[in-house]
């Protein structure tokens, strides 16, 4: 169980886990580097809302965010919000990441991540079926009104049912041992 793991199972004891997440994040040092900040996570925690302000830290050679303040503001969100929605009985990774930028960034930048019940029962339902499987998620950084996106962040995930996920690492890790 890593540090914030424990941090959420402790805490929730006292505060909601929506309050907990938003506080979580923006106090930790991994996410405070990249500058941005949750500024809401719906109860249910089906929607999370970042804002990614443009400042002196973030600022490139050409005074546009640097990409990789972009992609840092995004990238723990999908999946630390999809494993606080299906549960312990579940193994979530990321898988790998794509960016597409679309045009400088000289202002603050808002992204949203959602996830439906009906996109939650279908990975459930995919993982029942198949014991492990991927999805992508995309998250857009925009403006504030969400006329201009400036970039896009395809993400793809990995979701497998944890029993499963355990015995396939144990046999992968005994087929390297009689390699070696």
């Amino acid at each position: 169980m890593s540090v914030y793991q424990k941090f959420l199972q402790i805490g929730s004891k006292f505060f909601s886990k929506n309050q907990l997440l938003k506080y979580g994040f923006n106090l930790s040092p991994m996410y405070r580097r990249s500058t941005a900040k949750i500024i809401d996570i719906s109860v249910d925690l089906l929607r999370i809302t970042i804002k990614l302000p443009i400042s002196w830290k973030n600022k490139n050679y050409v005074n546009s965010i640097f990409g990789g303040s972009m992609f840092a503001a995004v990238d723990p969100i999908p999946m630390v919000q999809l494993m606080n929605l299906i549960g312990d009985d579940y193994v979530v990774w990321d898988k790998s990441a794509e960016i597409k930028f679309k045009r400088p960034a000289k202002e603050h930048l808002y992204a949203e991540f959602n996830f439906s019940i009906k996109e939650l029962e279908e990975i459930k339902a995919k993982v029942a079926q198949h014991k492990e499987c991927e999805f992508l998620k995309t998250t857009q950084l925009t403006n504030i009104d969400k006329s201009q996106v400036f970039c896009e962040v395809h993400k793809t995930i990995y979701v497998a049912d944890k029993e499963f996920y355990k015995e396939k690492r144990k046999k992968a890790k005994m087929k390297k041992a009689k390699l070696n």
